[in-house]
């Protein structure tokens, strides 16, 4: 079983951002970050999941991913990505991410759980300071999908 955790952190919302993903398995442990110069805090959650799904090197693997974010868990779980993707994101924000995270969902076996951000949970808070650290370095990216 690989366990992900992910978050994603703006200051401001459009405003610089980053996103933080810790990847989990058996004793191993990796650690991933970014950030941006102008996006969103929805944007950097859901790349956050896209990024944690896009590292594992193997398909078909049983993954647990671990996110705060309600936007993210709930599109999934209570299945609004599918309806979206009927009517191919008519008015929907982030359309290019989650296009982009379709297929790296399809990979795996994955399955949700939404923790309560800022709750004590070391890995959450973990990726929370990850994407923190981000959203305040000096080599901000372009988020070419932000509109």
């Amino acid at each position: 079983m690989i366990t992900i955790y992910t978050d994603g952190a703006s200051r401001g919302n459009p405003g610089p951002g980053g996103y933080g993903v810790v990847l989990k398995y058996k004793k191993h442990r990796k650690e991933l970050s970014a950030g941006f110069k102008k996006t969103t805090n929805n944007r950097m959650e859901l790349l956050a999941v896209i990024v944690g799904l896009e590292a594992l090197k193997e398909e078909k693997l049983p993954v647990t991913i671990y996110s705060d974010s309600k936007y993210v868990v709930d599109a999934v779980d209570k299945g609004w990505l599918w309806s979206w993707v009927k009517k191919d994101f008519k008015d929907k924000k982030n359309k290019d991410l989650w296009k982009r995270f379709i297929p790296a969902y399809k990979k795996q076996k994955v399955k949700f759980k939404w923790v309560k951000g800022h709750a004590g949970n070391p890995e959450n808070e973990r990726c929370d300071a990850l994407a923190v650290a981000a959203a305040q370095g000096n080599r901000l990216l372009e988020d070419s999908g932000f509109t």
